[in-house]
């Protein structure tokens, strides 16, 4: 497998495990490294210019936010997303999501970064900037809902949930209507209903992983 950006000019030292993270993450996110795609370490040191130990750091790194699975004898490779998967993930958010929303709500905080984040979304020139900013958009619904450790656990799932939706977009590109699912979403939580945005981000996340991958015998 070719590194993702062969022949980029190699950027100082204290920089390259965040440089070859970053660049990773963007190939992973918008499908230039397919799920499945063997990740080699001598090869990506050479596409990107750096040694071995800087890739090897970002693949951890990316393993520890699961975009990446790691085997003892296979080395590392894009994860995989099935369906089982996918609804892992979003039954967690499904579970926990909404509530986070309906507090951020309910203590009245401000709705700005979730507009601008939206606004991002619908200008983004590929899925990898358009996941970008979806994760923005849910993250700024429920970062201030004032729970730490909720807002922790679900940051921790915002990279498979956006690998489920780059992979999702790719067979299904259903971006339109989800994009007005979230102005719907963002319009009722800005008019102070609390319960009304989390019943529509219940049945916005719900709904996503029934159309991406619905379970047998239902689609």
């Amino acid at each position: 497998m070719n590194a993702p950006l062969p022949g980029r000019t190699p950027v100082p030292i204290p920089s390259r495990t965040s440089y070859v993270l970053e660049h990773l993450t963007h190939a992973i996110l918008s499908g230039a490294l397919a799920p499945g795609s063997p990740l080699v370490e001598t090869e990506l040191a050479a596409g990107f210019g750096v040694s071995k130990t800087p890739v090897r750091e970002a693949l951890k790194t990316l393993a520890g936010r699961g975009l990446v699975e790691m085997n003892e004898y296979k080395g590392a490779a894009v994860r995989t997303v099935d369906a089982g998967m996918a609804r892992s993930v979003y039954d967690i958010r499904q579970l926990l999501e909404p509530e986070a929303l309906r507090r951020t709500v309910a203590a009245g905080h401000d709705l700005g970064p979730a507009r601008t984040a939206l606004e991002q979304a619908l200008s983004a020139e590929d899925a990898a900037a358009r996941a970008e900013a979806n994760r923005d958009f849910h993250r700024a619904l429920y970062a201030p809902c004032g729970n730490p450790l909720l807002v922790k656990t679900l940051d921790d799932l915002r990279d498979q949930a956006a690998l489920v939706s780059s992979v999702a977009w790719q067979i299904t590109p259903s971006w339109d209507g989800e994009a007005d699912e979230h102005r719907a979403i963002l319009a009722r939580a800005e008019e102070g209903d609390a319960d009304g945005a989390a019943r529509l981000l219940y049945a916005h996340i719900a709904g996503f992983v029934s159309r991406a991958f619905p379970k047998e015998g239902t689609s």
